[in-house]
């Protein structure tokens, strides 16, 4: 019971381990290899470096395989960092990972020189591993200790108000309404994908009757499948309430990108350009998208890309300020008419 509520109140870890693989060789290579080993006190874990050359120097020893191989050893071991150190007349296979890393939560970094090659993105950021400068595809606030210190805190405050001022009364009332409207479980659980595409069970008060499609077919307007007391549950949002014990198990967040059921993932990872990118961040019990009018059934590609398009916005533009302003407009819109609250 104690080492429980220990894990449930422990701050995650500020420098988690992140496994990283280099593909290339040369001397930018090797000072990124030497940082990171001089570095495995603070979160990375070299892997293996993968070169279409044999190696000699401090590389050599680490070669696991040519480029082809690099694909499938970094789904294999669950790598998190790819760093990219070919030429730049290899541009088509540095395009090519980059979509790969992007398409499988991999981040991925560009190791600049005179002769590289950086693939077109609509933003860039530049860091120093030494003093090797490596490019980065985008901005992620939430890579600074401190601001995940900042996140977290307000993870664990937040959901035990709710828990022990809210959800400890509401919770009886709420599960004898769904005991008596129909047949079944007080709460629907599911699995969804978490940051870094770890799976979990998301928890949610069950609004709808038990069916076969639960998994498989979203909830429409005027869904059959969904009680009485579903329908007011999923309207004022309080059908997520049972997400805030996921976010003191560290599986959510109070802010973030919804977690999609796995077979949305499934259909849309390589239809929609960086879909997978959502999940470098914890998901969210609300969000920038769902705000914003993006929440609730996914009806075509274009407004699953819209919704992607603004995850991906509040993963790049995170603030502590930005999610008060999302929680707060979530409680405002509990109380207001969505037409995509069904």
């Amino acid at each position: 019971m104690g080492s429980g509520i220990s894990k449930v109140l422990t701050l995650e870890q500020l420098t988690p381990v992140k496994d990283l693989v280099i593909v290339g060789d040369g001397p930018a290579a090797e000072e990124i290899f030497q940082y990171c080993e001089e570095q495995t006190v603070r979160g990375y874990r070299f892997r293996g470096v993968f070169s279409d050359r044999a190696l000699d120097g401090p590389l050599a020893t680490h070669r696991k395989g040519d480029l082809a191989a690099v694909k499938s050893f970094v789904l294999k071991n669950r790598i998190d960092i790819l760093y990219c150190a070919l030429p730049g007349t290899q541009k088509e296979a540095i395009t090519d990972l980059m979509e790969f890393c992007e398409r499988n939560t991999v981040r991925f970094r560009v190791i600049p020189s005179a002769e590289s090659f950086i693939p077109a993105v609509k933003t860039t950021d530049l860091e120093f591993h030494g003093s090797v400068p490596v490019s980065k595809l985008r901005k992620e606030p939430l890579d600074l200790a401190r601001n995940r210190v900042i996140k977290r805190s307000f993870d664990i405050v937040f959901s035990l108000l709710v828990i022990l001022l809210v959800f400890s009364w509401l919770f009886p009332v709420l599960a004898m309404l769904i005991k008596l409207s129909s047949r079944g479980p007080v709460f629907f659980k599911q699995m969804r994908l978490g940051r870094d595409n770890r799976p979990f069970a998301c928890w949610k008060f069950r609004s709808m009757r038990v069916n076969k499609e639960a998994d498989l077919v979203q909830a429409t307007k005027n869904d059959p499948r969904v009680t009485t007391i579903g329908k007011f549950l999923r309207k004022s949002n309080l059908d997520e309430m049972p997400q805030f014990l996921n976010v003191l198990l560290g599986h959510m967040s109070v802010v973030g990108p919804r977690p999609h059921p796995l077979r949305l993932n499934d259909q849309y990872r390589d239809v929609i350009d960086k879909y997978m990118v959502r999940h470098f961040v914890r998901p969210g019990i609300t969000g920038h998208a769902q705000v914003n009018g993006f929440r609730g059934e996914t009806r075509t590609p274009e407004l699953m890309e819209r919704r992607i398009e603004l995850d991906i916005w509040y993963l790049e533009n995170w603030s502590f300020l930005t999610d008060l302003k999302i929680v707060l407009k979530t409680v405002t819109n509990m109380f207001g008419k969505d037409p995509n609250a069904y």
